[in-house]
């Protein structure tokens, strides 16, 4: 069993809050990881996958369910097929409010589960559970099959690429015909699927709604609640322009990227390896799985950026620390071409603690410009834990 990362963060929110919440991807592990936090669990414990119609009738009185079983850890499993269950966990909170009463699992954001957020505010800590991360695999397993596969456990442990492509097709058609109805949103499969479809063309680049949705047929709020729902249901990410006073032009418009390699790949219909490497989107495809395997790993309360001037200065990925540092990163498969001038205007620019190339596997070094070239499993790994 893969180790996840996030387990000894859940159990630290139980030992504090009365509801913690995992929420992430269907498929990406939230049941296997809950399960395996029970095991550890010193106290009685009671598990419901609302998925199962069993665990659903036992809720057809909630209430006096959920208040007979007060003396346990009460798990939750797909709580955004219930969400009126929300109000009613805060009430039972409020009358016996304990640290660890409830563990709820969801497969969207809390702003997209309706009623959540206002809810349980104030009592309930959220860990987000992404697909597994390059960090969190082991060393023998290879970096390429995770960056073609991608991080969801299926998929990547298949050994046959045509079924894990079927997978991700399979997982796609599920969200596209089944989940947005669960989460109330009617919308036609084929209208979110053409959307899909379209946003691979900019994967890697500037977010332009209105050409975008001209393209599509549909309007530019109708896009961009398309885009909510999405980065709501952690397919997407929309990486924000860095903003700082330092007297030049910025651009304003996010950059896009799915957050998968895996189902970016099965839409683009991507199978093998040798079909990447010499993809139009390879570069692009290399850049949105590095900065996710650095945005799954990184700590609390730091920020993603990128930098962009209006005269063309450009860095990949910034990272800003709680305590104010900026640190500079360049995104590269390899360093077959060079560094171009840009990095080091944005240097100029910045003044950042670090300046950071990335690129696949490398030995770290120095250059003499003062920046770092690290390979990606190496700087998530021994670099980023130490970054302030």
């Amino acid at each position: 069993m893969i180790i996840r990362e996030a387990g000894q963060t859940i159990l630290e929110n139980l030992s504090w809050f009365p509801v913690a919440g995992i929420i992430g991807p269907r498929q990406a592990g939230k049941t296997t990881l809950a399960k395996s936090l029970l095991a550890k669990w010193e106290g009685p414990a009671l598990m419901l996958d609302l998925e199962l119609d069993s665990d659903l009738q036992k809720l057809d009185d909630a209430e006096t369910f959920l208040r007979f079983h007060q003396d346990k850890l009460v798990v939750i499993d797909e709580i955004q097929r219930m969400p009126r269950l929300f109000p009613l966990l805060r009430a039972l909170v409020d009358e016996h409010r304990r640290p660890g009463r409830f563990l709820i699992l969801g497969s969207a954001s809390p702003g997209i589960i309706r009623e959540s957020s206002e809810s349980l505010t104030g009592r309930i800590a959220y860990t987000e559970l992404s697909p597994f991360s390059l960090r969190e695999l082991p060393p023998e397993m290879d970096m390429q099959k995770h960056w073609l596969m991608g991080g969801f456990p299926d998929p990547l442990l298949m050994s046959n690429p045509t079924m894990a492509w079927r997978w991700h097709n399979n997982f796609l058609n599920t969200f596209l015909e089944r989940d947005l109805r669960i989460l109330g949103y009617e919308i036609a499969p084929e209208a979110m699927r053409r959307t899909l479809l379209m946003l691979t063309t900019v994967h890697g680049n500037m977010l332009n709604i209105s050409e975008i949705s001209r393209s599509l047929g549909i309007s530019a709020p109708t896009l961009s609640r398309y885009l909510d729902i999405l980065e709501g249901s952690f397919l997407i990410h929309r990486l924000p322009p860095m903003h700082v006073n330092i007297g030049k032009r910025l651009v304003k418009s996010p950059k896009f990227y799915f957050r998968d390699s895996g189902i970016f790949h099965a839409l683009s219909g991507i199978e093998q390896l040798e079909q990447l490497i010499s993809h139009r989107s390879v570069g692009a495809s290399w850049e949105g799985y590095a900065i996710e395997q650095v945005r799954r790993c990184l700590p609390e309360r730091w920020q993603l950026s990128f930098y962009r001037t209006q005269a063309g200065a450009e860095s990949d990925l910034i990272l800003s620390s709680p305590n104010g540092k900026i640190h500079q990163i360049e995104i590269k498969r390899s360093l077959s071409k060079p560094v171009g001038r840009s990095f080091s205007q944005v240097a100029e620019d910045l003044q950042p603690a670090n300046r950071i190339i990335l690129v696949a596997e490398t030995d770290p070094f120095p250059r003499s410009d003062g920046s770092w070239v690290y390979g990606l499993r190496y700087f998530l790994r021994e670099i980023l834990p130490g970054l302030e």
